[in-house]
């Protein structure tokens, strides 16, 4: 059925799920088709870029339309009140019906619980891959089985209840989060080696001291949580880093597999549904995530593998079928894109823009020349990425890493001051060797501290007293 019908959606949203496992992306690691049949059914996005890459902050944008400074939710530590106005707020009182299932992560309790919604159940903060407790607005409920499978039934049994009324379902799973714990029927996948990434052995000579200090790799800061057995005892450093690799991946993967399951069956539901042509499927993940390149796990850098987020959609009655783009787009655009294909308006405060022209074709033009990311959480004692920011064009990226004052370890708790980063990533798109300092690029630099400095303050963020301003700017 087609015509003047609002449509249905359907949003499925992972977590850590790296585009470099998806093979619409073009993944040598593993095969997604559930997946792939959204990207040849409407268009897959190659320039998805997360405003902060973090799972709390980056749900409060996706969810709000704002950036991590607007909503105030900033680290894993900080939550959304429920007087946000969100995409599913907007949804709801334009007459949608709207339901949520799976990883909340944005508080729990009075003033913090899901908002907006006809229907809820959510995992406890991240939580269980097995045997599940759900969190309902009756209370909590403990169900059996495996949490991907059983979010994947609910949600499909509450989309089975609703009539010709349109409708908004989220579908927000746990996997593939840490500790990567996979359903049984999946255990002799990825059983082959999987190929290492160019850059595994990466040791940041081109880089600052941000990136030789995190502790993130795989080799290091795996543990036995994640890894589930110890290494064979005679291996050396090197050979016992790439059994590492081996099992993150193969843990990763199988779920990853049961996540392209779950896709299948709720776009199977929508296939065979009436409303087929006039339901709107986005699949995305949180952040993008390392899958051994520089040899890391995790994400939190503006690197390319951590900034990077897939982003598919398919809505085959205004969408044309097997589409890509190149274009800069960001999470912070997704509300308003869902809101414009329901024909609602959007709230004033949201940030972003709406995707839907370029999708349709009704207008193709670039949404931004200029991405901007802000990184937080420089307190965090697990990883210790320092806290930055940057914008990201078209064929740079300048990186400011502020982090203050924080102390690293194994350094006697001495503070660094701050350190930039450039990068052309036309000529060196893996990012190894920072041009920050390099002659040859001074103009480019000086542009793109002055387009930083002026995007900033346009977005209503504010430069880290610590950056002084740049030369025909002022404070």
């Amino acid at each position: 059925m087609t015509g003047d019908r609002r449509p249905n959606f359907v949003f499925v949203l992972t977590d850590d799920h790296a585009p470099n496992a998806i093979s619409a992306y073009g993944s040598v690691v593993n095969s997604t088709p559930g997946i792939d049949a959204v990207a040849d059914a409407g268009m897959r996005f190659d320039r998805a870029l997360v405003e902060n890459s973090l799972c709390t902050p980056s749900r409060a944008t996706i969810l709000t339309g704002t950036y991590s400074h607007t909503s105030t939710v900033t680290t894993l530590a900080t939550h959304l009140t429920n007087d946000h106005e969100t995409f599913i707020t907007a949804l709801q009182a334009a007459g949608y019906r709207t339901a949520m299932f799976g990883k909340w992560h944005l508080g729990h309790g009075e003033g913090y619980d899901p908002a907006g919604f006809d229907h809820w159940e959510v995992l406890p903060d991240q939580g269980e891959y097995f045997d599940p407790e759900l969190i309902t607005a009756e209370g909590r409920v403990r169900h059996e089985g495996y949490v991907t499978d059983i979010l994947t039934e609910h949600a499909l049994a509450w989309m089975a209840e609703q009539g010709d009324e349109p409708y908004c379902v989220l579908v927000w799973h746990k996997a593939p989060h840490r500790s990567w714990l996979y359903h049984p029927r999946h255990a002799e996948l990825f059983t082959d080696p999987i190929p290492l990434p160019p850059t595994f052995d990466d040791d940041y000579s081109g880089r600052g001291t941000p990136a030789h200090s995190a502790t993130m790799r795989i080799a290091d800061h795996l543990y036995d949580i994640d890894l589930k057995q110890d290494p064979p005892a005679e291996l050396a450093y090197e050979e016992r880093a790439v059994w590492k690799y081996q099992r993150y991946m193969q843990d990763y993967l199988r779920c990853v597999a049961a996540v392209d399951e779950s896709v299948q069956a709720l776009t199977s539901f929508v296939a065979e549904s009436d409303h087929a042509d006039d339901t709107v499927t986005i699949y995305a993940s949180d952040q993008g995530f390392y899958l051994g390149e520089h040899g890391w796990f995790d994400k939190r850098f503006m690197y390319e593998e951590s900034l990077r987020m897939p982003l598919i959609l398919s809505y085959p009655a205004r969408v044309p079928a097997g589409q890509a783009s190149e274009n800069l787009v960001s999470n912070v655009d997704i509300a308003q894109t869902i809101l414009d294909f329901a024909g609602v308006e959007a709230p004033a405060g949201m940030q972003g823009t709406s995707l839907a022209p370029m999708l349709t074709g009704e207008d193709p033009a670039p949404v931004r020349d200029a991405h901007y990311y802000r990184f937080y959480e420089h307190d965090d004692h697990m990883h210790h990425v320092w806290a930055h920011y940057g914008i990201r064009t078209d064929r740079y990226k300048l990186i400011y890493f502020y982090a203050d004052g924080m102390e690293l370890p194994n350094t006697g708790n001495l503070t660094f001051p701050p350190e930039w980063e450039l990068f052309d990533l036309e000529n060196d798109p893996h990012e190894l060797h920072s041009v920050h300092l390099d002659p040859a690029y001074a103009d480019v630099r000086r542009e793109l501290t002055l387009k930083l400095w002026d995007l900033q303050l346009e977005l209503g963020d504010t430069p880290h007293p610590r950056q002084p301003a740049p030369e025909g700017r002022t404070r």
